[in-house]
């Protein structure tokens, strides 16, 4: 049987007043790609279905126009009606739209938690860590506590113009949450692994990302 990987996308498009937003659409198409040719099946989701709201997209990229062109990313399946159980991971992509509706949404939660307590893959890229800030297992612990991470950094977000914005910082916050943030070089490629948890700290991240998600998989089947 093959495996089957499951992508996450906001459906928030609001920046705080300040401009539209959503899904940062390579972050979600560039994985995409890369699960598709690694002979994954690929499904994706957003938290409301139907089509999610875009950002950064990129007509001269052929994996975005692929992507956006896609029937499951024009008319997603709403997160609420996701059984996790068929997935052996699942990718938050990133976008500022997740700081909004990623953090406490029940059903991000539990994808997140059922996936990786049936030993699959969590991952998260950008700004779609927000899924891991209020992410508890079981136990009643945190997903990310004791665990490195990448995420978008603080001085990403001050760059960007919208500290000021975003209802929280996301480093900080996962770092309350008792994770090792591992920043790496602005705008650079960072992705931190650990076990069964893997995060890109930007877009320059993704498709790095999506690979070690490959990677992982590979060695859960073997």
């Amino acid at each position: 049987m093959s495996q089957r990987i499951l992508i996450v996308l906001t459906s928030h498009d609001d920046l705080g007043g300040v401009e539209r937003t959503g899904y940062y659409v390579p972050e979600a198409a560039h994985p995409w790609e890369i699960f598709r040719k690694a002979g994954f099946e690929v499904d994706v989701a957003s938290v409301r279905g139907g089509e999610p709201p875009q950002d950064g997209y990129d007509p001269e990229d052929p994996a975005q126009v692929a992507f956006v062109a896609s029937p499951e990313q024009r008319d997603t399946a709403r997160l609420a009606d996701v059984d996790a159980s068929r997935y052996d991971a699942v990718l938050y992509a990133g976008g500022h739209g997740t700081m909004w509706d990623f953090p406490d949404d029940p059903d991000v939660i539990r994808v997140g938690r059922e996936v990786y307590e049936r030993d699959g893959v969590v991952a998260a890229v950008c700004h779609g860590p927000a899924a891991l800030v209020n992410l508890t297992l079981s136990d009643g612990s945190y997903l990310v506590a004791g665990k490195r991470v990448a995420a978008f950094t603080n001085t990403e977000e001050d760059l960007r113009g919208v500290s000021h914005v975003v209802p929280f910082l996301l480093a900080d916050t996962l770092v309350s949450r008792g994770a090792e943030h591992r920043p790496g070089e602005t705008w650079q490629a960072q992705v931190v692994v650990d076990g069964r948890l893997a995060t890109g700290q930007n877009p320059a991240s993704a498709a790095p990302l999506a690979e070690r998600v490959v990677e992982l998989l590979a060695e859960r089947r073997a």
